[in-house]
């Protein structure tokens, strides 16, 4: 290279290197500028600007250390400006420039801004991050004070103390510092170091406003309760509103602690609770303080309000709310709280007493949940040297009487005998058999009888258990047992001062008239007819089968007499009586009488059931007295008003008999015709068929007799030898009463002549005997084919038994029909009772609720029906009545069942009567009727049950939270059994529970 060109070339480099040094200079000059001015921004705490401007320069400025800077202070801003991406500006430039100078400013800056806004746990964050080595003594005492302080706003205390203790003694945080301590020791219960450093700092104004309420606070925690008082008074004036209200439960309690009962009151009620709400504690507290100065319907008031307590001061309240009730006659309250206090364990004497007292109260005043006597037992088994043994055991021996619950008194009384003696096992055994006769279980009731017999210690009782073990049998149709029982008692010694020896000449005329020993029977219905105070009814009765009596042992004229003394007591049965009267005539040859006397009937009686045996009798009188025209034509006045009487085929017959007396051979073919056409398989059928024959061979009409007799199924000419033995073969077994052999034999024709002369007839008795048997269901086709025919004089019977077997199967579709026959064709008013009462059940079963009603109205317009049927009547239209909601009529029924039940079905009446006044809102009342039912009724379970259920209502419709939820506590835990009480107890108690969880704080609830 040219030299000359080289010095140039250098001179220009050079040259240049100076002008852009000169430039640079004054860029960074000019960036210094603006870096100075960012910073003058952020020291006005102008920090957008200011940010803005640092990343200006920071973008501008090619030098770490007004980078870092810059960094630095946009992290800085990003913090006070509390921009989302503070805290990660202020992690990178740590990670980007970790030897700057900076750094544990950051890091201290972040803290006190997070510190100064409240947001403690971020300035935590940020004060662990901090090198307290590199602080200044005045940054160090911030420093400390500040985390000490964040750690006490989070109640971490002991790492609080661990800051603040080391500013005890700072000019600055000094006091602060002690008072803060002064709280961790109040919180720690260390009330003596408390004490000391609230002392040392209660001259500073901003912190003796609290300081009373905390010394009182911790005078009261250390007993010193007139210390507490004296604190609280003089700082209540001046604190606050949530301090005032602590304040007063402090004051209170102390109040309380020493016996002040009066003076703690007000301000008890002065405390408003945590958030609102009073805890069970609380609630005590008032009650209690209530309670010793006498006023417990206030004491209830709050006692009643501790829910669900479980602890040593829920059965303290649980005990003397009892006794509060106690105070104020309200028994059956009392007993549930004692009950409940005697549940819990925690004060071995509150439990014993409250044990005591529920035992008593079970007994005076009935209990749902046990048995009285099984109370008492308990408690005389854990309290064996109870100063109350002998109390007890006078209570627990009436008990077994006095509970009603004869069922498990007997179990108890036959699985321990430690407190029983034989006179009451006598007397509980013969009331146990007494509620089983009053339920028709009368082979069980005999048991029961020959137990109460076996303790023969109350003269009284033993006579009572003989008439109603006779009775019972009488009505299992043993009457040769129940004669010798009615005599036995009408011959003992304690017969004469009973109820039942009023009765005991009626009952030993029913018992020979049901033995056919008619002369006996007449003697003791003539005598029972002579007492006076006879109920009415039961006199009717006692005239009628006199009459029975004195008519089937062919004693005519005293019949007479004792249907016309029925007769003029116009009872629901003088249409019977009118009728036998009237046949009785006929037997003493007052023809002319008696027909008058048939004809008064049918005008006097056109709706009795008795009227086609008029209709009939009239005929055959007539036709007696050769009055014959008029006897057709009463012959035809049965068959056209009562089509399908069983007396219908019998007038047929007869017709034509007279006919072929009178030689009118054509007109008696016709009727005998038309009985073999419409009652086949009859007695009068084939009477018909011979009686023909004779006609037909009297006008030599002989091939036409044959020709028609083959055309008759149950007519075999053959082979009629052979009908006739083999029915009469098992017939005979029949009625000798070789029911097996009979059996055979029937079975044996019915496979011989499946169509035979008797088949209808061995059909039948076939069902008899197998029905006797037991074996019901094996009865249902011979029944059938027994009533696939038209009427005969199985026709009825057959009906009754068929709808019976079908009843016990529950088939009642299939027993409906079979009743509306029954009640459509029966003769005799039982029956038709009988199938008037089964509809009104069988419809029932099948939902058919206005049917149901229908029944029951038509069992009700009944005069004859006993009281038993008429409280099933009643019965059954109230349950029909409240599946259809119809209130009123339910209610109606109901109120009449409890007028005339007795047993389960009186137990339900009453629970509805209490149903009924709690939908009216009639809690008291209610819960009245419900004492009734656990005091009359305690063996009824499901009724127990439900009526505590309803009790709960009651109580709560009351605002009395607590009963509500023991009983429902109780239900739930006692009835098992009665999965669908429990379920509604269930969903009561947590609705209950719910709506009381917001006011006390005690109470848990499933959200909880």
């Amino acid at each position: 290279m040219n030299t000359m060109k080289y010095i140039a070339l250098m001179l220009f480099v050079i040259s240049l290197s100076v002008d852009l040094t000169a430039q640079q200079s004054e860029i960074y000059t000019n960036e210094l500028v603006l870096y100075n001015q960012a910073l003058e921004l952020y020291n006005n705490k102008q920090f957008l600007a200011a940010q803005n401007l640092f990343d200006k320069v920071r973008d501008a400025v090619n030098d770490e250390n007004i980078d870092a800077n810059c960094s630095y202070y946009i992290a800085n801003c990003a913090v006070w400006l509390n921009q989302k991406d503070a805290d990660q500006l202020l992690e990178d430039f740590v990670v980007q420039y970790p030897t700057s100078i900076k750094r544990n400013a950051a890091y201290l800056d972040a803290a006190t801004y997070y510190f100064d806004n409240g947001k403690y746990a971020y300035a935590r964050k940020w004060y662990e991050k901090v090198d307290q080595g590199s602080l200044s003594r005045t940054e160090k005492e911030k420093y400390n004070f500040n985390n000490g302080y964040a750690y006490f706003k989070i109640q971490r205390f002991n790492e609080a103390k661990k800051y603040l203790n080391r500013v005890q003694d700072s000019p600055e945080y000094g006091a602060k510092a002690k008072y803060y301590l002064g709280f961790i020791a109040y919180e720690g219960d260390n009330y003596q170091e408390a004490d000391k450093l609230f002392d040392e700092v209660k001259d500073l104004d901003q912190y003796n406003k609290n300081l009373s309420y905390f010394q009182s606070d911790m005078n009261f925690k250390s007993g010193n309760f007139q210390e507490a008082i004296t604190e609280g008074i003089s700082q209540l004036p001046k604190s606050k509103p949530s301090e005032k209200s602590e304040l007063n439960k402090i004051i209170g309690e102390s109040y309380f602690n020493l016996g002040q009962y009066d003076k703690a009151i007000p301000y008890l009620k002065g405390y408003k609770g945590r958030k609102g709400k009073w805890n069970n504690t609380d609630y005590y507290f008032l009650g209690y303080a209530y309670y010793k100065q006498g006023d417990y319907q206030n004491a209830i008031s709050e006692f009643n309000k501790i829910v669900g307590g479980k602890n040593a001061t829920a059965q303290n309240a649980y005990y003397h709310l009892a006794e509060s009730y106690l105070k104020t006659d309200q028994k059956q309250q009392a007993l549930n709280a004692f009950k409940n206090a005697s549940e819990m364990n925690f004060e071995a004497k509150i439990k014993e007493d409250a044990l005591y007292n529920y035992a008593k109260l079970s007994y005076e005043i009935g209990n749902s949940y046990e048995s009285t006597p099984k109370v008492l037992l308990r408690y005389l088994d854990e309290y064996p040297s109870t100063e109350f043994k002998e109390e007890i055991k006078e209570l627990l021996i009436s008990s077994y009487i006095t509970s009603k619950n004869y069922k498990e008194a007997m179990d108890l009384l036959e699985g321990s005998r430690n407190f029983a003696d034989k006179e009451v096992y006598q007397k509980v055994a013969f009331y146990r058999a007494i509620e089983l006769y009053n339920e028709n279980n009368h082979a069980e009731a005999i048991t029961y009888f020959d137990k109460s017999l076996k303790q023969p210690v109350d003269p009284n009782f033993t006579s009572r258990a003989t008439y109603w073990k006779a009775e019972s049998e009488y009505l299992l149709n043993d009457y040769d047992s129940a004669l010798i029982g009615f005599k036995q008692f009408q011959g003992s010694t304690g017969a004469s001062t009973t109820v039942e020896y009023q009765q005991i000449d009626y009952n030993l005329g029913y018992t020979y008239f049901k033995l056919k020993q008619y002369p006996q029977a007449a003697k003791y219905f003539e005598t029972f007819s002579e007492k006076d105070n006879v109920d009415e009814a039961r006199q009717i009765d006692t005239y009628l089968r006199l009459g029975d009596s004195h008519f089937i042992s062919s004693k005519y004229w005293p019949a007479m007499e004792a249907y016309n003394k029925a007769i003029k007591k116009n009872g629901p049965d003088s249409d019977y009586a009118h009728y036998q009267k009237a046949i009785s005539y006929g037997f003493v040859n007052k023809h002319d009488k008696k027909i008058q006397d048939l004809e008064m009937f049918l005008k006097q009686y056109p709706r009795s059931t008795y009227r086609d045996d008029a209709m009939f009798a009239l005929g055959d009188v007539y036709i007696s007295e050769n009055k014959t025209e008029r006897g057709i034509q009463a012959y035809d006045r049965l068959i056209r008003d009562i089509p399908r009487s069983s007396y219908v085929p019998k007038a047929l017959l007869k017709q034509g008999l007279v006919f072929y007396n009178g030689d009118q051979g054509n007109k008696a073919l016709s009727k005998f015709k038309k009985v073999v056409a419409e009652y086949p398989d009859t007695d009068e059928a084939l009477q018909a068929v011979n009686t023909a024959r004779l006609i037909y061979v009297d006008l030599g009409r002989t091939d036409e007799y044959a020709t028609w007799v083959k055309g008759l199924s149950f007519v075999d000419v053959s082979d009629a030898d052979l009908d006739n033995t083999s029915y009469e073969a098992a017939e005979k077994q029949f009625l000798e009463n070789n029911d097996n052999a009979a059996i055979s034999g029937f079975e044996k024709y019915l496979n011989e002549f499946p169509n035979g002369l008797h088949a209808l007839k061995s059909h039948f008795y076939l069902a008899q005997l197998y029905f006797k048997n037991n074996d019901k269901d094996v009865t249902i086709p011979h029944y059938e084919y027994v009533l696939k025919n038209d009427r005969t004089e199985f026709t009825e019977q057959a009906l009754a038994r068929l709808s019976q077997v079908h009843l016990e199967n529950r088939s009642y579709e299939k027993a409906i029909p079979i009743l509306e026959r029954l009640e459509s064709d029966a003769d005799y008013p039982q029956n038709i009772i009988f199938a008037q009462s089964n509809l009104m059940k069988s419809y029932y079963q099948l939902l058919k609720y206005q049917k149901t009603i229908e029944y029951a109205d038509k069992v009700l317009a009944n005069p004859k029906i006993q009281n038993d049927v008429k409280s099933d009547a009643k019965i059954f239209t109230a349950r029909a009545a409240l599946k259809t909601v119809d209130m009123v009529r339910a209610k109606k029924a109901y109120a009449e069942v409890q007028k005339i039940a007795t047993g389960e079905l009186a137990a339900e009446a009453l629970y509805y009567a209490a149903y009924f006044e709690n939908d009216e809102g009639k809690y008291k009342s209610s819960n009245e009727t419900i004492q009734k039912l656990a005091k009359d009724y305690p063996g009824y379970r499901l009724y127990g049950s439900k009526g505590l259920l309803l009790m709960a209502k009651n109580f709560y419709g009351l605002k009395d939270a607590y009963q509500a939820t023991y009983i429902l506590e109780s239900v739930i835990k006692n009835f098992a059994d009665f999965p669908e009480v429990i379920d509604e107890a269930s969903a009561e108690l947590k609705k209950i529970k719910a709506k009381e969880a917001k006011t006390n704080s005690s109470i848990q609830t499933e959200e909880q």
